[in-house]
């Protein structure tokens, strides 16, 4: 008798951001809610265990390093809340991390303005103290005042911070996995040699942006390289993910664009050399559970009553305020108005879209398809469609209400997963990031970070 096909599993994790305002805007405001209190050490901890005991793979911290200023300048983005005060999310990690075993931690960080050589150590160092429990969520930064923060006159066009972005991964690769043999750390003490001298090489890298000679400070970690996440959306950052990312957050109307722009990621990365199943594939998802449909659609109706839409219209660099038009125009016609291009507002919205329709889309703050408010059982049966139909392997929650949300997806969400057979009954213990998501600890051979080359100059020792 053959066996039953095992049911593929949901990957989520917990979308977080050191902020009081990260995406559904205005929900800081209710009671009970802990977002205020995102600048003390006691709001991580409470988080980071919540998060392990609901079964999350891992808590994911978005950043950005400039502020929403397009929408009628920086007032509003600070009235609100809207991403600014806005805290370091490295720096979050290890205080995380001392509090769990078996959670993981994804952080946000750009390849454009900082130096490659002290992001590695950071990220090595947080993969050593975690033992393997770090990923990096790969950016290449796109508000112009952040280019402003380290002093660019605006930002660099698109496809060359990619261009950049390709060397920073290579200056990254020579210093994680090459920098440093297996067997380079010795420790012996009989011999007094704690580090053997002809294992560690320097990468002498000179190329179009930088210069970095090494050696690598950080001896190898469980992972050497962090797993690597990567949202795309243009040409060039579907090519560069399918080259470089491990999990990619993919982007779709319908299904049957998930399922094409999944497949054509997959046939990218083939292109590049790597094995297609070596990529997960991400959504970010709104789950909101109530023991019955009343109860789901009370709390809904309670989250969306907070929402703030000029706060949305800051975080979407909004080149109008909707609010100011007719409802039966239509964007486009509001943009000719006004004199202003479809720029920003076209990620969201399309041209003939009316500004009334536009309006009520930003006041549900559904997002689009992957969302669902209604019973544990509904809301499993929405998961599994989106595995076994759409093709994803993985969700990064939105939360509307913290704690509210991360408690009620283990408390209500999370056993109905699990008796299905979708959630493990418990992550492992001391298991790496990428050991969880894929089976193995190291990226595999086929990944572009084995196919960088050094110009290898090693330290020299006579001794045996």
């Amino acid at each position: 008798m053959s066996k039953a096909p095992v049911p593929k599993q949901l990957k989520v994790n917990l979308f977080e951001m050191a902020c009081v305002s990260h995406i559904v805007h205005g929900m800081w405001t209710a009671p009970d809610n802990n977002r205020h209190r995102f600048g003390e050490m006691a709001f991580w901890l409470e988080q980071a265990r919540l998060a392990e005991d609901a079964g999350f793979d891992a808590i994911f911290l978005a950043d950005v390093i400039g502020v929403y200023d397009r929408f009628n300048g920086l007032d509003p983005a600070l009235r609100l809340g809207v991403q600014i005060p806005n805290l370091d999310p490295l720096s979050l990690i290890p205080a995380m991390a001392a509090v769990t075993t078996r959670l993981g931690f994804a952080a946000t960080f750009s390849t454009t303005y900082e130096p490659p050589f002290a992001f590695a150590r950071r990220m090595s160092t947080l993969d050593l103290l975690t033992e393997g429990r770090v990923g990096w969520n790969i950016v290449t930064s796109y508000l112009p005042n952040a280019a402003r923060n380290f002093g660019l006159a605006d930002e660099i066009e698109h496809d060359e911070r990619y261009e950049r972005a390709e060397e920073y991964l290579e200056v990254l690769y020579k210093l994680w996995e090459q920098s440093w043999d297996e067997d380079a750390l010795v420790i012996d003490r009989e011999k007094d040699v704690f580090t053997h001298p002809d294992r560690v090489h320097y990468i002498n890298h000179k190329g179009r942006h930088h210069q970095v000679e090494g050696p690598h400070l950080v001896q190898p970690t469980r992972q050497r390289t962090p797993v690597l996440f990567q949202a795309t959306g243009s040409k060039r950052g579907l090519e560069f993910a399918a080259r470089h990312a491990e999990a990619v957050f993919i982007g779709g109307r319908t299904r049957e664009e998930i399922r094409h722009n999944i497949a054509k990621t997959r046939e990218q990365a083939a292109l590049n050399g790597r094995d297609p199943n070596d990529l997960k594939f991400y959504v970010m998802a709104g789950l909101i559970a109530g023991n019955t449909e009343v109860e789901a659609q009370e709390k809904l109706s309670r989250y969306r009553a907070r929402y703030s839409v000029e706060a949305a219209h800051v975080h979407a660099q909004a080149e109008i305020d909707l609010r100011n038009f007719d409802r039966s125009l239509t964007i486009g016609e509001a943009l000719e108005q006004s004199g202003r291009p479809f720029g920003n507002m076209g990620r969201r919205f399309g041209p003939d879209q009316t500004v009334g329709s536009a309006l009520d889309q930003i006041a549900s703050f559904e997002q689009g398809r992957f969302f669902v408010a209604g019973t544990p059982s509904q809301i499993a049966d929405a998961v599994e469609d989106w595995l076994d139909e759409d093709g994803i392997d993985g969700i990064n929650l939105r939360q509307y209400h913290t704690f509210e949300t991360a408690r009620d997806f283990g408390e209500l969400i999370a056993p109905e997963l699990r008796k299905r057979g979708r959630l493990p009954e418990r992550n492992t213990p001391s298991e790496t990031f990428r050991h969880r998501l894929f089976g193995f600890d190291r990226l595999p051979t086929s990944h572009p970070a084995h196919q960088v080359s050094l110009t290898v100059h090693a330290q020299t020792a006579s001794f045996s």
